[in-house]
């Protein structure tokens, strides 16, 4: 029983993962400093995807499905949890293209939401300045 929650719990940040690395972009409009943990997050993706580099938590959610006693699966996250869920399985090239440019185009909306940000100036610093705060102070 252990070891399957602990299998069902690497799926669960798995998707979790996932989901900053492709969507955390969108997520950093509002938070600016989660644009690095998404950076990485993306980084990682794309490590794993082109260059093949075991996952981590795939090794512990196989480990788990192991002594749990549940049959092994083949593939890694993507083939077993992904892949005829969120696109047709035999798809991967092209939900790898789409992936792609759904973290540039949070990439890019993120860039001209800080360049709008900075020609406004800093919301904290306007609200110092501001006439009306400064009377009612």
């Amino acid at each position: 029983m252990f070891f399957e929650a602990v299998a069902y719990v690497a799926v669960a940040l798995h998707f979790a993962f996932l989901g900053l690395g492709l969507l955390g972009g969108f997520v950093a409009w509002r938070w600016p400093r989660l644009i690095w943990f998404q950076v990485a997050a993306a980084t990682w993706l794309l490590l794993v995807v082109m260059a093949g580099l075991p996952c981590p938590l795939t090794w512990v959610e196989d480990r788990a499905r192991a002594h749990a006693g549940l049959p092994a699966h083949e593939g890694g996250f993507l083939a077993n949890h992904v892949a005829g869920l969120f696109y047709p399985a035999g798809h991967e090239r092209a939900a790898q293209v789409a992936a792609a440019l759904v973290v540039l185009s949070s990439w890019a909306g993120f860039a001209a939401a800080r360049r709008r940000r900075r020609r406004a100036g800093s919301p904290s610093l306007s609200r110092r300045s501001s006439p009306d705060r400064a009377a009612r102070e």
